[in-house]
Parts: structure tokens; sequence; C-alpha cells
């Protein structure tokens, strides 16, 4: 057995369609679980059966910065109120952009900044969300059972198959990665905020930031580069990229590489908060 993690006004997104909410006919299949994705631009959640039926629509707010763990304008209690119009659920998942060890946060490094990604770092904000228990606060938040872990774990289990070293990438507002083998998820890497070239990290170069201001030709090239060096290092069997930024990546410019690649919906982030409870059944 792997074990993934350790326990502890919205509106309705029409960004990602890649899930839609069961029909009047769906016999619901319990337990429920509110999964809810920490993004550096939306924080976004819904609730899902155990088949992995969206039971309502998903809610969406902007992430606003700056934004510390707690406090009256925290990250809980928007959480909070994010999920309020949803229905009930059993428990919850949480994917945090983030180094996630035992429910608490080790890195948070969009929201230890004054005002998002590429600002500047508030040295307060560093300190409050150094070893924050996200999981334990959210449990009393909510009154649930509280599981929380890396957003790219999170997306990777939901999409991996089981077969050899899977590497997941997402591409969004920074860049992010995870790794399984044979399904078992391995130890996490904070591969984005190691050098990658030029003396800028990965995320530096692949962030949203980044693809905005050089155009997305020369960052697919950055892109193919990375997924290069990161399969010199790896070895991957398969790779997945996901994240809300998959979409602008052209398969063309993969190359070899495009025989061994699934691009995958960014529902994934939503759908993976029900593998954070089936460690188990996925050896993970």
């Amino acid at each position: 057995m792997c074990p993934l993690v350790a326990d502890h006004d919205a509106e309705v997104d029409e960004e990602e369609p890649g899930l839609t909410p069961v029909g009047a006919g769906h016999v619901l299949v319990k337990p429920l679980t509110l999964a809810i994705d920490v993004g550096g631009t939306g924080l976004k959640a819904s609730v899902l059966d155990a088949t992995g039926a969206m039971v309502a629509d998903r809610v969406r707010v902007p992430t606003k910065y700056p934004l510390p763990p707690d406090g009256p304008d925290g990250m809980v209690p928007t959480l909070v109120k994010l999920v309020k119009p949803l229905p009930e659920a059993d428990r919850v998942s949480v994917g945090f952009p983030g180094m996630v060890r035992g429910g608490k946060i080790l890195s948070a490094p969009h929201f230890v900044t004054e005002s998002g990604p590429g600002s500047k770092v508030d040295h307060q904000l560093e300190k409050a969300w150094s070893r924050f228990d996200l999981a334990g606060a959210l449990a009393d938040g909510l009154g649930k059972p509280t599981k929380v872990a890396n957003d790219a774990d999170v997306q990777g289990a939901a999409v991996v198959k089981g077969q050899g070293l899977e590497f997941v990438i997402t591409l969004g507002t920074g860049f992010g990665t995870a790794a399984f083998l044979d399904r078992c998820l391995l130890p996490h890497l904070e591969i984005a905020h190691q050098p990658f070239r030029k003396g800028e990290t990965y995320n530096d170069q692949l962030g949203e930031r980044a693809r905005k201001d050089i155009g997305d030709e020369r960052w697919n090239t950055r892109v193919r580069k990375a997924i290069d060096q990161l399969d010199a290092m790896l070895f991957f069997d398969h790779l997945f990229i996901g994240g809300g930024n998959a979409r602008r990546v052209k398969r063309d410019d993969l190359g070899d590489v495009l025989e061994r690649t699934t691009v995958v919906d960014n529902s994934a982030g939503i759908l993976g908060g029900i593998r954070l409870w089936e460690g188990d059944h996925l050896g993970l």
C-alpha cells in the first residue's frame, strides 16, 4: 500500500466544460466527496458521488491577493463560503499548489506573494503559511473529514493507468509535477522551483506569466525542452499533460514523445479528489 496523503457568494464555473452535472435519473452512490481545486487564479469546487459523477454545478471564485491561510479574508473562510451552495458531502479533498505533507503546507509559492505570482514575497505571509495545518483548519470549518495533497498529485491520481512510471505535468498559473510507479505515488519533488534554463526555474519559464510575455509559440518550445529534460532524468513510460494551459500545447511540437503522451482535461483536478480516499484500492 502506498498512502497518498495524511488526514486530518460563488459563481458557476463555465471556463472548463470537462464535467457536467448528472441528470435527474442518476442514482447517487455514496460517499459524496467535496472536491476543492486551489489554483493561483481561481478556487473551484464541486461534489462528486462515488462513481465520479458531479452532482451539482461546479462553483468558482477568482483567487484574490494577498491571501493568508486564515483570518477574515483568508483562504479557509473563502473556501468555506465558496462551497456553501453545494450539496452536503461526507468528506473533503483538496488539491493545493505547493508542498504538502500530513495535511500541512510546507510551501505555498503563489500565496506568500503580495499580489500574486511574480510579485514580491511577503515574509509575514511566508511565516503564516509555513506548516499551516490546512487539512485540520478546513475539517474544523466544514465539519467534515478532510485530506489535502499537492494539486499535481491529485490530478495525476485521476488519470494514471498503473502501467510503469507515469509522469504528470500541470501547466497553469505555475508548473506542477507528479510521478507514479505502477500507480503508487512517489515522494513529491518540487521540480517547479529547480533551475531549468537561463538562470530561471521551470515555474519562471513555463508559468502563465511567462506564456503571456513570450507568446504561445516560444512557450511551446520551452515546454518541449522541459519535457525532453525531464524524460532524460526519469525515462517515463507515459506522460500526462494537464492544467488550464494544457489545451495550448501543440502536439506536433512533442516529436518522439508524442506517442507516449496524453493531454488530459483540467477537470482531473476535481476528479482526483475521490482518489485521495481510495488509496488502498489504487495502490496509492
